[in-house]
């Protein structure tokens, strides 16, 4: 409990200096360390499958793409922005947050047994995933068999991201 305390904070302190920075080859690396600590997260909350895209992905590749693309252009900003334009940018996030908060207010509780999907979609995959897959595992049933096109395009989103950053890193003769 101490360390998922100790996490949320340390994830809210990275956030806000790559928010302050002005720097942003600095951006970059907060935001691969982010990424990194959201992995261990995801490894606390037993989705080590996410965990290992989150660190794969969002401090792996995205990382090294933030730190060519600032090897490529200038590193830090040219001018603050208009005050107009930071309550333009404000606006648009409070009504899109208050959006997102309507929306949450129809959600059911966060492991509520009666929320839909635990009336039918869950006890179909508890009870009868090893009789249709034949699969022992039920993770790995459900990963392999019921969401197989999902994993697959998972997948394929972490291979295509591969090979753009090895052409976008590789030197042109």
């Amino acid at each position: 409990m101490a360390i998922d305390i100790l996490l949320f904070f340390l994830l809210i302190v990275i956030a806000v200096a790559a928010i302050q920075r002005k720097d942003l080859l600095s951006c970059g690396v907060l935001f691969g360390g982010y990424s990194l600590i959201m992995a261990v997260v995801w490894t606390r909350l037993n989705a080590v499958d996410v965990a290992f895209t989150e660190a794969s992905v969002g401090a792996g590749i995205t990382t090294v793409l933030l730190i060519a693309a600032v090897s490529r252009t200038a590193r830090t900003e040219d001018e603050p922005s208009p005050y107009r334009h930071k309550v333009q940018v404000f606006l648009i996030i409070l009504i899109s947050s208050l959006v997102l908060v309507f929306g949450l207010l129809d959600a059911p509780d966060f492991g509520d047994p009666n929320a839909p999907a635990n009336q039918h979609v869950a006890p179909r995959y508890i009870h009868e995933s090893e009789h249709e897959t034949g699969v022992v595992n039920m993770v790995t049933a459900v990963l392999a068999s019921y969401r197989g096109y999902d994993t697959l395009g998972e997948t394929t989103v972490i291979f295509t991201a591969g090979m753009c950053v090895i052409m976008l890193l590789r030197r042109k003769p």
